[in-house]
């Protein structure tokens, strides 16, 4: 399989979210014969979309003359895009947040009802990709903080979609929360692992992975500690 990972994160490697999609992929790896292509973002030449709708009425073509040509190519010759970001305001960090309004060039102004909404017609055929979005928070929890990624995610991907949400995600760069981090690492292989061999994780196995590591009050209590 071939695997596209758009790295969020100015962080690049450094990502707090990067050791959960590692752990995902390593999990993967376990089954499958996977090529694997890491971007991080920040690293990239993209220009903001100026909502101009030429790439969508010639073919594809954008007035932008950036590493977004390649970045598409790559995106259609893969199998399975992993967006990897931590949570910037409620939603994805501005460079692949500018990212994702440059795949306009995959669509067309033509719109057709799918369902009980609305959708622009494609260009280019990718209805082969799968998609999965890891994201990781610095909260304690999950509730009132992931769900507007989750919506944007959701409405940009309607189909073959997987959402991994993890909070207080900070302590997988602490190596003093080894004791549970590790532990949730291990559940994220394990999910990779059934993600490869069958396409889905579990919802138990989900539901797992993106509560929080330690009681909440003991999350934030630590956290307040250190401002």
């Amino acid at each position: 399989m071939k695997i596209l990972v758009l790295n969020g994160s100015p962080k690049r490697d450094k990502s707090d979210t990067m050791h959960i999609t590692r752990a995902f992929l390593a999990g993967m790896d376990e089954t499958n014969d996977n090529e694997v292509h890491i971007v991080d973002v920040i690293d990239r030449h993209i220009e903001y979309c100026t909502g101009c709708f030429s790439c969508m009425r010639n073919g594809g073509s954008c007035i932008h003359d950036d590493d977004m040509r390649t970045i598409l190519e790559e995106i259609l010759e893969s199998d399975l895009l992993i967006f990897s970001f931590p949570l910037y305001c409620y939603g994805m960090p501005a460079p692949l947040k500018a990212l994702l309004d440059r795949t306009l060039p995959l669509s067309s102004m033509a719109m057709q009802k799918v369902g009980d909404r609305y959708e622009h017609v494609g260009q280019a055929d990718y209805s082969h990709l799968k998609y999965v979005m890891v994201c990781g928070c610095g909260f304690p929890n999950s509730q009132h903080n992931f769900e507007p990624a989750v919506a944007q995610f959701k409405n940009c991907f309607p189909n073959n979609h997987t959402i991994i949400t993890v909070p207080e995600s900070p302590m997988f760069n602490a190596p003093e929360a080894a004791i549970v981090t590790e532990p949730r690492l291990a559940l994220v292989k394990k999910a990779g692992r059934q993600y490869a061999e069958t396409g889905v994780i579990e919802p138990t196995l989900i539901a797992e992975i993106c509560s929080p590591m330690i009681p909440e009050n003991e999350y934030a209590k630590i956290v307040n500690s250190s401002v």
